[in-house]
């Protein structure tokens, strides 16, 4: 059981892991797409 158990945190460790920087990389797609329409007037 106890092997399942840490299976399953670093699962859900790799997961959160992935979602932190699928997170981060929308973020900074946003904020550059922020910065290039107020340097172009759009």
């Amino acid at each position: 059981m106890a092997v399942t158990t840490r299976t399953r945190r670093r699962h859900a460790a790799r997961a959160d892991e992935a979602e932190r920087r699928n997170a981060a990389a929308a973020l900074q797609r946003a904020l550059d797409r922020r910065d290039n329409g107020g340097s172009t007037g759009h």
